[in-house]
């Protein structure tokens, strides 16, 4: 007797107006098996799993699950179906327990069932491997406890099929060894689990299958033990792609940029940087690693003149810029590229055009009180065909773009200011792997010319290839600066979670 896949997509269409996001796509995911879905940004990834998960419904093509034809017309009746949707941004109240957010929204469910759901938490995460406390507040949670949390949240509520969206983005390699335990057990435990992620070595380590899309259809299925990567991503991308992250060796850079001691304070009067000592070179990357919020935000708007230290002093050139304001310190020569979660909430007006979000920030160096667009025409066009930005046109409002086309625009105007120190938090965070390794040899590029790049980053992998040495930053502090070229995974991993490094090896 042949059994039903758990998930059967046929020929699942999807436009927006003019623009089809799915062409009759084929997906079939089988129980007891991890899946891994692949494409570049804009092939219809996303869309193809809002439909799954009762957000979109599909204008053509069919739907089935454990052999049953279905038709979504809201997430809530995807999760009644056993269907769970665990993304990248955790859907939590900080506030709330653990035990609380399970239940949390759930009609006939109640936060008084006290040592009954205690029970039926423990007994999920016994059964799964997991580890969850249920009476810990969220905001006193790590990032791996987060994501724990958010899988036995999908479980209690009867998820048999799970799709997780870039599950390890912000996980430590010993997070990502843990989570990879539990998907394991999950599998072994008979449920289908869905991933979409860039993280090709990682796909590799864990699926059992891939399906690729590229540009809204689907290329291909493939057993992951019969395909290597450069045939997955020569499949995603139409081409052949270099995959080798080049180390400039352009030699030693006499000193940018220097932080003594430097102390910043949050809104609760907490250290969010403790003590912050270090230097950056002419013509070097000086990759950043640390667990999320560990102090990367601050550190980045400290020096972009954006939060104001408490104590400490920061050289540039030789002299202290602490006191400055974000418009001079532009003026210096110091940019931020800084990506956040909310690309539009930093550094673009989302109303606004790629030519005037340039001018922008460069109008009050012009001279007189005519706004000058020929010069702003021609540097977005510039940017636009260096990053293969994908437009409609110049005059499209940025927030019509998608994230990854934003995020390009963003890091393309402050790399084409001529910069001498570029910060870029999470350049590549979204981007397919094409465009990832553009930004890699714009940066690159930017070495040679004797800037001194701080990246910002979250694959270890990355960091290590690309940068010359790596500060590790841990609950606000340096646990370590690691030479990159000499320094492995494992080691930076045992940092980022408060390890120490032994006195004499650090810029070893």
């Amino acid at each position: 007797m042949t059994v039903a896949p758990a998930i059967r997509m046929e020929n699942i269409s999807k436009s927006f107006g003019s623009v089809i996001a799915n062409d009759r796509i084929n997906l079939t995911v089988r129980n007891g098996e991890i899946h891994a879905l692949l494409g570049e940004n804009g092939a219809g990834k996303s869309t193809l799993m809002n439909m799954l998960s009762g957000i979109y419904r599909p204008d053509s093509g069919s739907i089935s699950v454990d052999g049953e034809p279905v038709s979504f017309s809201s997430p809530r009746e995807s999760i009644r179906k056993g269907i769970g949707m665990i993304h990248q941004h955790f859907k939590l109240v900080d506030i709330m327990t653990a035990a609380e957010n399970i239940v949390l929204g759930q009609r006939g469910k109640s936060f008084g069932r006290g040592a009954n759901l205690t029970k039926q938490i423990m007994d999920i995460s016994e059964r799964y491997g997991l580890d969850v406390n249920p009476r810990k507040k969220a905001y006193e949670m790590s990032v791996g406890e987060k994501q724990t949390l958010e899988i036995v949240k999908v479980l209690f509520r009867g998820a048999r099929i799970l799709i997780m969206d870039e599950p390890t983005a912000v996980l430590t390699p010993q997070e990502i060894a843990k989570l990879f335990r539990v998907i394991r057990n999950m599998k072994d435990r008979g449920c289908a689990v869905v991933i979409i992620t860039h993280k090709l070595n990682e796909v590799m380590e864990i699926s059992d299958r891939i399906t690729v899309l590229r540009k809204g259809r689907s290329v291909d299925t493939i057993r992951t033990e019969d395909v290597e990567i450069p045939s997955l991503i020569e499949m995603m991308v139409g081409r052949k792609v270099d995959l080798k992250i080049r180390r400039e060796a352009v030699g030693d850079g006499e000193e940018l940029l220097r932080l003594d001691g430097v102390t910043v304070l949050d809104g609760d009067r907490k250290a969010a940087l403790d003590g912050i000592s270090f230097s950056l070179n002419r013509s070097e990357i000086l990759g950043v690693a640390g667990i999320a919020g560990s102090g990367q935000k601050e550190l980045c708007e400290t020096i972009a003149g954006l939060q104001t230290a408490e104590k400490g002093r920061i050289f540039f050139e030789g002299a202290n810029i602490i006191g400055k304001s974000p418009r001079d310190i532009i003026r210096l020569g110091i940019r931020m590229g800084f990506i956040p979660e909310d690309r539009l909430g930093m550094g673009l007006v989302a109303s606004m055009d790629i030519v005037h979000n340039i001018i922008l920030k460069e109008y009050q160096n012009q001279k007189g009180v005519i706004l000058r667009r020929r010069a702003g025409i021609e540097r977005a066009r510039g940017i636009v065909e260096r990053l293969d930005i994908q437009t409609p046109g110049l005059t499209t409002p940025v927030s019509r773009l998608s994230g990854g086309n934003i995020q390009k625009v963003l890091l393309g105007r402050e790399i084409d200011s001529d910069p001498k120190v570029l910060i870029t938090a999470y350049p590549v965070r979204g981007l397919d792997i094409g465009a990832s390794y553009r930004i890699y040899d714009l940066l690159n590029e930017q070495k040679r010319k004797g800037v001194g790049v701080i990246f910002i980053g979250e694959d270890l992998d990355v960091l290590l290839e690309l940068c010359d040495r790596i500060l590790v930053i841990s609950d606000g502090k340096i646990a370590g600066i690691v030479n990159a070229a000499r320094a492995g995974k494992e080691e930076i991993g045992f940092l980022m979670t408060g390890g120490t490094q032994a006195r004499g090896e650090r810029d070893s």
